[in-house]
């Protein structure tokens, strides 16, 4: 899951930005809301996270720009004003969940994955199933014919992403804009390397393999 983070507040952003990438998750963060809404625009995010109160460009405005080019990505905003007019008037610009600071960064993570879930259409809480490979995104586990897999966070990661697009084709740059915090450089090996490690657990125990190279495109994860 690729996210942005707008927000000031230097220690609540390396603490939001810290406990996601603990999650497996790659999170790009800005401090003022011109540069959020460049970010915004110029990136594919599955999610964005707004604080409202920020230099150079507010939250609402973001928001209402964002969704006034067509941009649907979900936007869970976070801020410290906690009355209904001000939790209505940003549901109502266009975001999509309200959380009142101070928040438990275990309720921010349950409210990221309910907005991820619904916005790719993975509603089920028993987690993502192909055959017999299962991964449950909230215990941030796999198994595969009921044996669990030790993966690392980049390993879940990509097996995630891989999951959530099963049968269908994605390529080493799309692997790399959603599972990496960097834009993909077409020198380095770094999907590869990963792929095959991930191989090493999620396919080269069993009797068959998910995991598909499609030569010259990327990969794809499916029953054949």
């Amino acid at each position: 899951m690729r996210i942005l983070l707008v927000e000031d507040d230097h220690r609540q952003a390396q603490f939001i930005v810290r406990g996601l990438q603990q999650e497996g998750a790659c999170v790009d963060h800005v401090a003022d809301g011109e540069s959020g809404l460049h970010q915004a625009l110029a990136a594919p995010y599955d999610l964005f996270v707004f604080d409202l109160m920020l230099p150079h460009r507010d939250g609402i405005s973001m928001i209402r720009e964002l969704r006034g080019r067509g941009v649907t990505t979900p936007i869970l905003v976070l801020s410290a004003r906690n009355s209904v007019d001000d939790r209505v008037h940003g549901l109502r610009a266009g975001g999509d969940d309200y959380l009142v600071k101070p928040f438990a960064f275990s309720e921010l993570l349950a409210r990221i994955y309910a907005l991820y879930r619904r916005s790719t259409g993975m509603m089920e809480p028993a987690g993502i199933e192909v055959g017999e490979l299962r991964l449950d995104p909230q215990r941030r586990k796999a198994w595969r014919c009921g044996q669990q897999l030790e993966l690392q966070p980049k390993e879940f990661a990509l097996l995630e992403y891989l999951l959530r697009h099963a049968g269908r084709v994605v390529s080493k740059t799309m692997i790399m804009e959603h599972v990496w915090d960097y834009n993909f450089d077409p020198q380095t090996n770094v999907v590869e390397a990963r792929v095959s490690r991930l191989r090493d657990k999620v396919d080269r125990p069993f009797d068959r393999p998910l995991i598909h190279t499609i030569r010259g495109i990327g990969y794809v994860l499916e029953e054949r």
